[in-house]
């Protein structure tokens, strides 16, 4: 760029016949010669010097071509920081100056820091405009005017100067400047960051409009931004729009539509994401296969994630602690406690360092099994690695005891958990609200609860699930069925928990009519009918005698692909056999048989007497 030219612009804005104008050049020059014969430790400048400086003179001084760069910018930063530098610090078109030279060595971090200040200060900021006719005056070359409209409108976003930026952007596009995409990312990011996605969406359609150079990493993430806001399709359509115009998707692209697509529970979706991966080439990601895993093990047997598990390794695609985690996890939650350590040593092998996630899972597994004086192993170990125990750790641990109705190793556990400063949450309560419930304590555990909402720990699903099955098998079903409203008003849903423990109270007692109307509610809300729900049916109508009602629903419930289990056919083989019925209820004990059902000893005790049913 010419500092010359700069410098001309410079006079010719402030020149005058006056004599003080002549006085300004005057000293400027004389300060300009002081600070090119200054060490770089001091500028050396006289304080009668300093008093009379004004935006004139620091002007000329800073857009003087004899001044080296460096020089110039040691000059500007005392006039920042120096206190005793009268109220005329540098203006506008001082900062565009010193942008502009330190642009001309390539310092633009130093050129950033400059227009970040100009930016922010509303005495110097000058509209766009102005700033625009500076620069063209400058003599600057077309490609430092496009690094500085573009550092521009990067600072401006970084100011969360949305309006302004914008309009940096559209005088670019109009003046046939190019514009940088990782510019337009930094505008993308800070939008995302303040969480204002329609203005997000709005400049991204701009940019696309504008023919900027539209990357995988922008793309991604407005899909990203959309599938957050459930708006699957609307991302997906977006992505082949832009695959139309050469952009590719990454593995993180797929992987965020896979995400969106398993939340809604959409598998059609999954699978047809999983085409379109194949179809553009993209192999699958260690995040990829954490999806797939915890998508198959939810939907089908963890055979089938461990299936996935298996060829990950197989490609040798590297294993992260995630997907270690989640394994884990799995066979934590399905009993196979011998597994989920085979895989904690697996990972320690490969270099990987367990997380407390991972020692959580595990120690899930050894409460399960009722050993739960082998979790003190993993605890010693944790903590002679340096991990904490956290809330979800200690909650796992004190619902293991209560489950043994070790109630009182519980509270001591409580107790060790409140002192390292962590409080008990709506977890903790329904832990020993159900521990109490196991010992038959149910007034403590509903005073337990109602004690928790005094404290002002609200109540979660959970927790009214636990007063509602209190209430139920106290026969008190007006106040289960408050509690049920209740619940439903302060924002908490019901779950396949919470309506099967009402069914099965109004089931018992005879009260079906009651129980049909829970059973419609809970198909209006979206839930589906579990093998509890429909043993639970099967066995209220086998007591009121309507048999071939509960052969009907034990139909229904194949036919909806519902598995029965050991409680279906038993309800159902009792029922018939009290009719005498003993062919249908040998032919259900075949057919539980093939299906790989073990009979336990109340099916034995239906079949024999089956044999006896029709006698008088």
């Amino acid at each position: 760029m010419s500092n010359q030219k700069l410098y001309n612009t410079a006079k010719q804005v402030l020149s005058s016949s006056s004599f003080g104008s002549r006085s300004n050049e005057h000293t400027a020059d004389f300060i300009t010669k002081t600070l090119i014969s200054s060490s770089s430790k001091s500028l050396n400048i006289p304080p009668s010097l300093i008093s009379s400086l004004n935006p004139q003179i620091i002007h000329l001084v800073l857009s003087n071509p004899r001044l080296p760069t460096l020089s110039c910018w040691r000059f500007f930063k005392f006039l920042q920081t120096n206190r005793s530098t009268p109220p005329q610090k540098p203006n506008f078109e001082s900062h565009l100056a010193v942008i502009l030279r330190l642009y001309g060595v390539r310092r633009f971090a130093e050129a950033k820091s400059v227009m970040s200040a100009a930016v922010v200060d509303d005495d110097v900021r000058r509209p766009l405009p102005e700033i625009a006719s500076f620069v063209a005056g400058s003599g600057v070359e077309p490609k430092v005017k496009t690094r500085f409209f573009d550092m521009l409108f990067r600072v401006f976003a970084d100011s969360g100067k949305f309006r302004e930026g914008l309009e940096v952007f559209d005088y670019m596009v109009k003046n046939g400047f190019v514009i940088d995409e990782r510019s337009c990312m930094v505008y993308l990011i800070a939008y995302k960051k303040l969480d204002r996605f329609e203005s997000l969406y709005e400049f991204f359609q701009k940019m696309v409009k504008s023919n900027v150079v539209i990357t995988v990493y922008a793309m991604t993430l407005v899909i990203d931004g959309l599938c957050k806001r459930k708006q699957v399709e609307k991302a997906r359509n977006l992505m082949n729009d832009l695959v139309r115009k050469g952009v590719k998707p990454n593995a993180y692209t797929f992987n965020t539509l896979i995400d969106a697509y398993l939340k809604k529970s959409d598998s059609r979706g999954v699978e047809d994401i999983l085409a379109a991966m194949e179809k553009a080439g993209v192999d699958f990601s260690v995040a990829t296969y954490t999806l797939l895993i915890e998508w198959r093990a939810r939907y089908f047997k963890i055979e089938n994630a461990q299936k996935l598990f298996d060829e990950m390794l197989e490609k040798n695609v590297a294993a992260d602690i995630h997907v270690y985690n989640l394994m884990i996890n799995l066979y934590s939650k399905s009993g196979d406690v011998k597994r989920a350590f085979a895989l904690f040593d697996e990972l320690v092998e490969k270099g990987l360092k367990p997380n407390a996630h991972i020692y959580g899972s595990l120690i899930h597994a050894v409460c399960e099994t009722g050993k739960m004086e082998g979790t003190q192993v993993l605890l010693n170990e944790m903590q002679s690695k340096g991990i904490d125990i956290n809330r979800v750790i200690f909650n796992t641990l004190m619902d293991g005891y209560c489950k043994q109705g070790m109630i009182n190793e519980a509270r001591k556990l409580q107790d060790v958990m409140e002192r390292k400063g962590l409080q008990a949450d709506v977890y903790t309560y329904t832990i020993f609200a159900n521990g109490l419930c196991k010992l038959k304590q149910h007034e403590q555990a509903k005073t337990l609860l109602f004690s928790m909402v005094e404290k002002g720990v609200a109540p979660n699903t959970v927790a009214y699930t636990t007063l509602i099955d209190i209430y139920r098998k106290e026969g008190n079903f007006i106040e289960a069925e408050r509690m049920l409203n209740e619940m439903e008003k302060k924002g908490e849903k019901p779950n396949n928990l919470t309506y099967n423990s009402l069914i099965d109270g109004y089931c018992k007692r005879g009260m079906m009519r009651e129980a049909y109307v829970l059973r419609k509610k809970m198909e209006d809300k979206g839930l589906v009918l579990d093998v509890y729900t429909y043993a639970s049916l099967m066995q209220g109508e086998c007591i009121d005698g309507n048999v071939d009602e509960a052969v009907r629903l034990f139909e229904e419930m194949k036919g909806k692909k519902v598995i029965p289990s050991t409680v279906t056919y038993t309800v159902l083989m009792s029922g018939l056999s009290k009719e005498g019925r003993s062919d249908e209820a040998f032919r259900l004990y075949d057919e539980m048989k093939e299906g790989g059902i073990t009979p336990d000893d109340d099916v034995y005790s239906s079949l024999v007497g089956s044999l006896h049913g029709g006698e008088t």
